[in-house]
């Protein structure tokens, strides 16, 4: 049975690591989206559900510090982890972030990691730093480049070429364009979480609409 995305809602918000632990422990596979403050990690997950606002998007960057679980049909959680690199942020800001980042990525769980990159400024040092983490855990991941409206077609397709390029990211990490406007690369990002959820469950989480690139 495919993915009924009505039925998606927000069940979890943490701002505390010991808020964690409770769904952590879920045997739901889980899909985190992680990146830096205002990539578009909340505009992604919209996207994929076919929503408007259920994941709210912070109009401030580095404003928002919290996990944010949504689930997705009793079948797969979406994630969204707060932004990092956010240059504003006071020390114990940035020590609140670590603590509750480190928390999530000590907690039991079967993930795959969406590593969200603005195409348009390519691979940060936070992201590049965040890429060599989740390689040297050997967590599963894929880049997502957002924003990919925002260019050319000439010079996307140049980005788009430079971040699967760098040396950090396995040969066989998938790399793709995505724009919420547009929903390009929607279809793409679903088809990975859909690959992964099988080889954990043996469960297809395809959603029942098709018209998941159409929508805006």
């Amino acid at each position: 049975m495919k993915l009924n995305l009505n039925n998606a809602n927000l069940i979890l918000t943490a701002g505390l690591p010991g808020q964690l632990p409770g769904i952590m422990r879920d045997e739901i596979p889980q899909v985190a989206m992680c990146g830096r403050s205002n990539v578009g990690k909340s505009s992604l997950i919209n996207k994929l559900l076919n929503r408007k606002k259920l994941a709210r998007v912070s109009a401030e960057p580095g404003k928002t510090v919290t996990v944010n679980c949504y689930d997705v049909d009793s079948s797969l959680y979406l994630v969204d982890l707060p932004g990092y690199g956010y240059a504003k942020r006071s020390f114990s800001e940035r020590d609140k972030w670590k603590k509750l980042i480190d928390k999530y990525f000590a907690c039991a769980g079967q993930r795959l990691y969406l590593q969200l990159v603005d195409l348009k400024v390519g691979l940060t040092k936070d992201d590049e730093a965040m890429i060599s983490f989740l390689t040297s855990m050997e967590m599963p991941f894929a880049v997502v480049c957002t924003k990919a409206d925002k260019l050319n077609k000439t010079n996307k397709a140049k980005n788009l070429e430079a971040i699967r390029k760098n040396p950090l990211i396995p040969e066989d990490a998938e790399v793709i364009a995505f724009s919420s406007q547009t929903g390009e690369g929607a279809e793409e990002v679903w088809k990975i979480i859909n690959e992964f959820c099988d080889f954990v469950n043996g469960k297809d989480v395809l959603p029942q609409n098709d018209e998941i690139q159409s929508q805006n």
